[in-house]
């Protein structure tokens, strides 16, 4: 399994004044592997390009789920860093981003979860591992608001054949609805030991 380490800044004053935005706060999102994280060493160029890929992929994400007028003139910062990659960063990178987001406050339209799919012999495999990816079939990558089904993020590896394409996105936003659960249970977890912390009894 993949580890990652999902962290935030802010919002603070934006960095890049020319950046800023008067009626909302941006986001920046940096994404790099641990020096021990990956599991295939490959070259550094290659690797800039991709993780500097996958935190544009996650900022755009984000964007679309945060509730940036709250913060206008703001920027909000994600740290995100691999740890053991075992396949399927990119999904478990925007899972651990949801939380460490509600874990600081930060007010989200709903939940973001991210759920991947390949196809094998007709059949549709979820939560990807190196070993799968590396059978260079189809790699569909879906980030989804679960309570309306909204997609905020796709991406899609290598050939998908249409046949295989509507059972492909019924069973990754299923996966996605999965994940919100295990997501929501952590939450309430958080929630319980909080309100414990503070003599109060939560309503969760």
């Amino acid at each position: 399994s993949s580890g990652i380490n999902a962290e935030y800044g802010g919002p603070h004053e934006c960095a890049n004044r020319t950046a800023r935005n008067h009626e909302r706060a941006i986001i920046s999102c940096s994404y790099n592997f641990a020096s021990f994280g990956a599991a295939v060493r490959k070259k550094k160029m290659t690797a800039d390009k991709k993780t500097t890929e996958v935190g544009v992929m996650i900022q755009n994400t984000f964007e679309a789920a945060v509730m940036l007028e709250k913060f206008p003139k703001s920027q909000i910062d994600i740290y995100v860093q691999v740890l053991q990659g075992d396949g399927g960063e990119r999904c478990v990178a925007i899972n651990a981003t949801t939380l460490a987001l509600i874990n600081a406050g930060i007010p989200l339209k709903d939940y973001v979860c991210a759920c991947a799919a390949t196809v094998f012999q007709d059949s549709v495999l979820l939560d990807i591992n190196n070993l799968e990816e590396s059978y260079r079939g189809p790699l569909f990558m879906l980030a989804v608001m679960p309570q309306t089904e909204s997609i905020v993020q796709l991406q899609l590896d290598h050939r998908l054949h249409n046949d295989h394409l509507d059972k492909v996105v019924r069973e990754t936003i299923q996966g996605c609805r999965d994940i919100k659960v295990l997501l929501d249970r952590q939450v309430k977890e958080w929630t319980v030991e909080a309100a414990a912390a503070y003599e109060i009894k939560p309503r969760v």
